[in-house]
């Protein structure tokens, strides 16, 4: 749904939030949700739906063909202009992990995926309205050696002729349309720094030459339409357990000429250890019911250098180094509360996104995306309905208030070059 006074910006939710195998699921769970939301909080007016598909569920929406979604869209007022690309494969009921980020930018199956995804979202995008699809951070950090030149070229390649698939989508249809890359800690791309060495070192530079060829342009324009069509999805969450100030993040960003597509409300565990080993250790033991074993909850740790760890269960074996250390934990909490079972999260940093980009007309999408409701420790679970509505109701509180201060975080320090 469109914001009151937010500079035409778009609020909803992504739909990962719904376990779901094949696109007759993900129907069925679009008809059962959508509705009743749109009916609670824009009866008046569309209401927007961020929609998750894997490349199974997205070759079957365009075999069947998109018309009965489409009536079912008009029907209920409903309306999708961003989707959610970044999982291949199933997203819930089986070990994700580490897989979440294959095949990536480096295999011709994440293109073709790709690809499909734009065709979805280029028969349903409403005329006028910006459209992104959302995508993996390149590749995973231990898959790539380092400075492989090689790997680096056709991860370049293979982005370059999305970004050419989506200029000509543009041409011919005037629906623009961005492919948002999503950094993520222990990725390819983790940092703001890291994001624009990609796209001021190899995208930019390696990527421009062939796509003006292709387009028949100069090679200005076509570095114009890679920036256009090429842009960052800002997951709050990730940044915030990368220890980067948002506004900082978001300026250094914004003056390399890389925009937001969109930006991801989702809030991080956070668990500020005592001093004391005892207390220290209880916390510790505690934290064990987070370490789930469907999904990566990669953990940085604060101090002069960060030190990082690739899941929970690996920073738990080495808690007891954590006294008087905080934890920043890649799992995404629910937004409407910042205390879980005595431990924190990043709710702040949400508020202090939402605010700057609110302010400063960054972005087009706001995109609530929590999708761990069914890995929370048992005394966390709520009803889903319940759940996704009192995420909607905090956005909103939110946005109604006067702009928070803004505290300053420990920066992370630049990470290894591309």
């Amino acid at each position: 749904m469109r914001l009151p006074g937010a500079g035409g910006t778009h609020l909803t939710y992504c739909t990962n939030i719904h376990p779901a195998n094949g696109w007759p699921a993900v129907f069925e769970n679009l008809k059962r949700y959508a509705p009743p939301l749109k009916a609670r909080f824009s009866p008046e007016a569309p209401f927007g739906l961020g929609l998750r598909l894997s490349a199974r569920e997205a070759r079957e929406l365009l075999q069947q063909g998109p018309g009965e979604l489409r009536r079912f869209l008009d029907d209920h007022g409903l309306y999708v202009a961003i989707i959610n690309g970044f999982p291949h494969g199933a997203f819930h009921g089986t070990v994700v992990k580490a897989d979440v980020y294959a095949p990536d930018w480096r295999d011709p199956a994440r293109v073709r995926y790709t690809m499909d995804l734009i065709e979805v979202l280029r028969e349903l995008l409403p005329q006028g309205v910006e459209g992104g699809i959302s995508t993996a951070p390149l590749s995973y950090k231990p898959w790539m050696a380092g400075w492989d030149t090689g790997a680096w070229d056709e991860i370049t390649r293979n982005v370059t002729r999305v970004a050419g698939a989506l200029a000509k989508v543009r041409a011919s249809d005037g629906r623009m349309i961005h492919l948002d890359i999503e950094p993520e800690p222990d990725c390819s791309l983790e940092t703001s720094t890291e994001t624009i060495e990609f796209f001021s070192r190899r995208l930019l530079p390696y990527g421009a030459p062939p796509l003006a060829r292709e387009l028949a342009v100069a090679e200005d324009a076509s570095r114009a339409a890679l920036l256009d069509h090429i842009q960052v999805c800002f997951d709050c969450c990730h940044f915030a357990v990368e220890y980067e100030d948002p506004a900082p993040a978001l300026d250094s960003l914004h003056a390399a000429g890389i925009k937001i597509g969109r930006v991801q409300l989702s809030s991080a565990l956070k668990v500020p250890f005592p001093a004391d080993r005892g207390r220290c250790a209880e916390a510790a033991a505690r934290l064990q019911a987070f370490a789930d074993p469907v999904y990566l909850h990669q953990v940085v740790e604060q101090g002069a250098p960060l030190r990082r760890f690739p899941d929970l269960g690996d920073a738990l074996h080495n808690a007891e180094t954590a006294c008087s250390r905080e934890w920043r934990i890649h799992f995404h909490v629910p937004l409407f509360t910042s205390e879980y079972d005595g431990f924190e999260s990043t709710q702040d940093y949400v508020r202090q996104v939402l605010h700057t980009v609110l302010r400063t007309n960054a972005t087009r999408h706001l995109e609530i995306e929590t999708y761990t409701w069914d890995v929370l420790p048992a005394g966390l679970k709520r009803n889903l309905d319940d759940s996704i509505a009192r995420e909607y109701d905090w956005v909103l509180n939110e946005i109604r208030m006067p702009d928070p201060p803004i505290p300053r975080s420990p920066r992370s320090p630049d990470r290894p070059g591309l």
